[in-house]
């Protein structure tokens, strides 16, 4: 189970790009089917504005200094701070192509270490805007259960959560997906933990782990809505929390790749994990099936951004 994040985090304010077309969805209900189920045509003509309370990114840039990667609202984590192994954070975060992924492009989170603090590399992504809240967050993840490359065993986190822009909010909210291909805190792995935060320091959360190897492609939704969190994967629901086990301000999505600990030397290895596309609909219950005819249907149209949120 995840450490509360005892991090510095720098925060800017980003103007939001918007595509010159984009598509108005209708609301639709697909079959279920596989992941990679084969994209409808849109429906409707493309608009300007495109689709109300609507966040999609699909990390179609060029690399991290790519102006409209800081255009459309995100940045890589540089600064200090945990969790895992402190001070670590640098810009291990690139935008290869793949062809296993929707549309061929992926932001790839490369994690490495050689068993020493000095030679160990975290890497985060994280929005920027602080305005997503209430409503269903979606993303297509590939986890990793071995490194790219040396030796296995590391006790790799790799994560998709949205979280308060401060640890010492009085109202901090975070709702954690954590994939430990190896375990770690006592436990062997590999293991999804699902985590809802009421506050961080002294920690006060509620949790649920499947135990099952995870390595692939995945859709990881969360839910908040109607006073409770629901976790999903692949479309199945996994988790619940209430009460006060639910988002209370607004927060910015990450995604990231650390290590729990250092548990032995021995030459350097490299962990990947890798993001298809980010989705956010605020204050609906969107379904698995609605979220990925959606996607599908902004693939259709060629659109790799949108951010139709108000900027509170």
């Amino acid at each position: 189970m995840s450490l509360p994040r005892r991090t510095s985090r720098r925060r800017a304010w980003s103007a939001l790009a918007l595509p010159a077309l984009l598509c108005v969805l209708a609301a639709c209900s697909g079959a279920p089917g596989g992941d990679d189920a084969a994209a409808p045509a849109p429906s409707t003509p493309p608009t300007p504005a495109g689709p109300p309370g609507t966040m999609f990114d699909d990390f179609h840039y060029d690399g991290a200094d790519d102006p409209a990667f800081a255009a459309n609202g995100w940045e890589v984590r540089t600064g200090g701070g945990g969790p895992g192994i402190k001070d670590t954070w640098s810009g291990g975060a690139g935008f290869p192509a793949d062809p296993t992924a929707q549309g061929g492009r992926v932001l790839r989170l490369r994690a490495s270490t050689d068993g020493t603090a000095g030679g160990t590399s975290q890497v985060e992504v994280q929005s920027t805007g602080r305005n997503l809240f209430t409503g269903t967050f979606a993303a297509r993840v590939h986890f990793s259960d071995a490194p790219t490359s040396g030796r296995d065993g590391d006790h790799v986190v790799q994560t998709f959560f949205p979280i308060s822009p401060a640890d010492s909010s009085a109202n901090y909210s975070e709702l954690d997906c954590e994939y430990l291909p190896n375990g770690g805190w006592g436990s062997v792995g590999p293991q999804l933990d699902n985590v809802s935060w009421y506050k961080a320091d002294p920690p006060d959360r509620v949790s649920h782990t499947l135990r099952k190897r995870l390595r692939g492609w995945h859709i990881l939704m969360i839910t908040a809505m109607d006073g409770k969190v629901t976790y999903s994967l692949d479309g199945k629901d996994l988790f619940t929390s209430s009460g006060k086990y639910v988002p209370r301000e607004k927060m910015d999505v990450h995604f990231s790749s650390w290590f729990i600990d250092l548990p032995f030397t021995g030459g350097p290895r490299t962990w990947d994990m890798k993001v298809n596309w980010f989705y956010y609909k605020a204050d609906e219950a969107v379904s698995h099936a609605e979220i990925k005819n959606t996607v599908n249907a902004f693939y259709s149209a060629g659109t790799h951004h949108i951010n139709t949120l108000p900027k509170s």
